[in-house]
């Protein structure tokens, strides 16, 4: 069993994109499909899954070598992403703001399977021939600048239905109808009728339908998680990948989300599995099981403490959850190429302290695409 607490420092930089000419190092961690960190295999065959502890690499005017100097090529034809004993490193690597890592100006790297327990493999192309490779995104957790601040606003909800209009002062007598109103006899004088709330029912606008509750298709890792204490309000924890809630501890998450969401919708799910189900993780839990979810008016930045944090610009109440199950939290159209945040917190006596892991069976907040 691994409970690892990864913290994740962060470097400012001149500019936003950077192929610096000092070697600046880092850790990666892969997002769009089998998230989690880049970890190595002994021979420098860097793999998603399977249990590695998070690898590190060090960016030097466009090329990288791991912790144990080995050049990182694209090994031709494939262009599999390994870390090779005296190879020449292959350039054209940069980090952009954010974090996003890219190979010759693109972004999109694609992991394939091994075969291997549940191991990928990291290409830039596509394998021709492997239907279970899947695209995804490769951030570092160091090296880089803040993008120019943009902050996420979501769509307001739509306006409520139009109220019908009013009926005329002056009418004709109704005309006699046995569905919705009785029939009367005309008198000489009447009044407007009253509308009638049986004929006519408002259709509330359509909620978008939620994404799955599975770790299957799209989904996206949280890239940062910290918690938070109100009672030491300036307090500053390290990033991790543990999420706690207590009374006055809170956990605050961010997701980026890919520019490869526009138009689709994104459900900010909480995956509580069994403890007998877990594989590489673990939790202790404690209480009625009352949690609170808020989307923050503007993503965490490291280093913030309590009393830092954005407001909260969408708060979702209370969710009662236990182990054993899923819960979607609120779907919303995907911020693509944005990155927003998220808190967590408990009441009511409830505690929860869990190891985010994406390894069966998944357990912590998550972001599915539909």
């Amino acid at each position: 069993m691994r409970l690892l607490a990864a913290s994740l420092g962060f470097a400012a930089s001149a500019t936003c994109l950077v192929a610096r000419t000092d070697s600046c190092c880092f850790e990666i961690m892969a997002s769009g499909g089998p998230g989690g960190h880049l970890g190595q295999l002994s021979d420098g065959q860097n793999r998603i899954g399977q249990g590695h502890s998070p690898a590190k690499y060090c960016l030097n005017n466009g090329a990288l070598t791991d912790a144990h100097g080995r050049g990182c090529i694209l090994t031709p034809p494939t262009t599999q992403f390994q870390c090779d004993e005296g190879a020449t490193p292959t350039g054209g690597f940069s980090i952009g703001c954010h974090g996003t890592i890219s190979q010759n100006g693109s972004s999109k790297f694609y992991a394939c399977p091994t075969g291997d327990h549940g191991g990928y493999n990291v290409y830039t192309a596509l394998i021709s021939g492997e239907p279970g490779c899947v695209p995804i995104s490769l951030t570092s957790d160091a090296c880089f600048a803040a993008c120019p601040s943009s902050t996420y606003v979501p769509r307001p909800p739509p306006p409520p239905p139009s109220k019908a209009p009013q009926p005329p002062k002056q009418i004709s007598p109704p005309v006699p109808s046995t569905s919705c109103v009785t029939p009367v006899a005309p008198p000489k004088p009447i009044s407007p009728p009253v509308q009638s709330t049986s004929c006519v029912t408002p259709v509330a606008p359509p909620k978008p339908s939620s994404c799955p509750t599975q770790l299957t298709t799209k989904w996206e890792f949280p890239h940062l998680i910290m918690p938070v204490d109100s009672s030491c309000p300036d307090k500053v924890y390290a990033n991790s990948l543990n999420g706690t809630v207590t009374g006055t501890i809170q956990s605050v998450f961010n997701f980026d989300i890919p520019l490869s969401t526009a138009g689709m919708d994104c459900s900010l799910v909480f995956l509580f599995p069994q403890k007998s189900k877990l594989q590489t993780s673990s939790f202790s839990f404690s209480g009625p099981g009352l949690f609170e979810f808020d989307m923050l008016a503007k993503p965490i930045v490291e280093g913030q403490a309590y009393q830092d944090l954005a407001p909260v610009y969408k708060d979702y109440g209370v969710t009662k959850m236990a182990p054993g199950n899923s819960y979607v939290i609120d779907t919303f159209k995907c911020p693509a190429d944005q990155r927003i945040g998220f808190r967590m917190g408990a009441s009511a006596n409830t505690k929860l302290s869990y190891f985010q892991d994406f390894n069966p069976s998944p357990i912590g907040l998550y972001i599915t695409v539909c």
